[in-house]
């Protein structure tokens, strides 16, 4: 059975999401953080020496990086689903799309979560990371103004790959900021492979 390494506050239920779109058994290990640094505590280096999560192991497969993992389980198990056909210029789409959500939309929400820890020390910082936010979730928004999803007519690895980052731009910014994305959000956690997701490893 496919195990996945959890980490409590941390981004693991896009692949615990995309398992139950794919109907796949599977088992979650939690791991909670250190209540004083907030890291991994050092049982995650037993399943992958860098300590991170997600981690998934498939056998004597083990995986880290949320792209590569449903990348991975998408071509392993899809069955031709939740992927464009190699070669068209849909699969180069959704292989961008898939990379961008951690590769370059991520980077502003970790600066603005970190830099706001610093309080008044980080102010100087706070103008380029907001604007940085703007772009990349505008960017975001505008890809959905004549779609339901980021490649193709259905449901790809790469929608529930972005899905983390438009949670938070809806949660952070309003439902109005951006409503293509709240629309995109709306469609994603009322899918029943989502809400199953919810229901069996908590929100």
């Amino acid at each position: 059975m496919i195990q996945v390494h959890h980490l409590r506050e941390s981004r693991s239920r896009r692949i615990t999401w995309m398992l139950e779109e794919l109907g796949l058994d599977y088992e979650v290990i939690n791991y909670d953080r250190d209540p004083n640094t907030r890291l991994a505590p050092p049982e995650l280096k037993n399943i992958h020496p860098l300590g991170k999560a997600p981690v998934v192991r498939d056998g004597s497969e083990v995986l880290i990086e949320s792209g590569a993992i449903i990348e991975y389980l998408v071509r392993v198990y899809g069955k031709g689903n939740f992927s464009p056909a190699v070669g068209t210029s849909d699969y180069n789409r959704y292989v961008q799309m898939l990379h961008y959500a951690e590769g370059s939309a991520m980077l502003p929400l970790m600066l603005k979560l970190y830099v706001g820890m610093l309080g008044e020390a980080g102010a100087p910082l706070q103008p380029r990371i907001q604007s940085e936010l703007k772009n990349h979730l505008g960017y975001l928004n505008s890809e959905l103004e004549d779609r339901n999803y980021f490649v193709g007519s259905t449901l790809s690895g790469a929608d529930v790959q972005i899905s983390f980052i438009a949670q938070i731009a809806v949660k952070g910014a309003g439902r109005e900021a951006y409503p293509n994305l709240t629309r995109f959000v709306d469609m994603i956690e009322a899918r029943p492979a989502y809400q199953r997701a919810v229901a069996k490893n908590g929100a």
